[in-house]
């Protein structure tokens, strides 16, 4: 197998720089932007970040999950899908790691991953455990803010 072909890909990213007095370096070109991603599942890093969460927010899904968990990762991509489709500007949603925060995991009493607790007007109103698409989407939908729709 030639890599000739590949090393013609990846020549235009590639430049040799040559400064007096010293060795040939290898510079590579940014073929990337440096915009932030829209983020619209919000991570949550503190106990306070949480309690300012849920304070300022009528209506927060809160997504209690493991990196090393499996269901948590089949169903974070159509957690965000509803984000920003379906619930964007409906509901807020939040996530943490149970592994990174366990004071907030006990205090909320989450026993299994993913674990979906729904907040009101800082209130805990709702909770689902599993890793069920159309039956979290049920609970998201009668938890929306009173007169709201999907």
């Amino acid at each position: 197998m030639s890599f000739k072909p590949l090393l013609r890909a990846f020549q235009p990213a590639i430049r040799q720089a040559t400064i007096t007095n010293t060795t040939p370096r290898i510079l590579t070109s940014r073929l990337f932007h440096t915009t932030l991603p829209r983020m619209t599942v919000h991570n949550i890093a503190t106990l306070e970040e949480f309690k300012e969460t849920i304070a300022k927010n009528q209506v927060v899904m809160l997504d209690a999950f493991a990196t090393w968990c499996g269901p948590c990762k089949a169903i974070a991509p159509q957690i965000a899908k509803w984000a920003e489709g379906d619930f964007k500007d409906k509901i807020y949603f939040a996530k943490f790691d149970v592994d990174a925060l366990p004071e907030l995991a006990q205090e909320l009493g989450v026993r299994a991953m993913p674990t979906f607790i729904i907040f009101k007007d800082g209130e805990k109103v709702d909770e689902f455990v599993g890793a069920n698409p159309p039956a979290l989407q049920k609970v998201l939908v009668k938890n929306l803010p009173e007169g709201v729709s999907v």
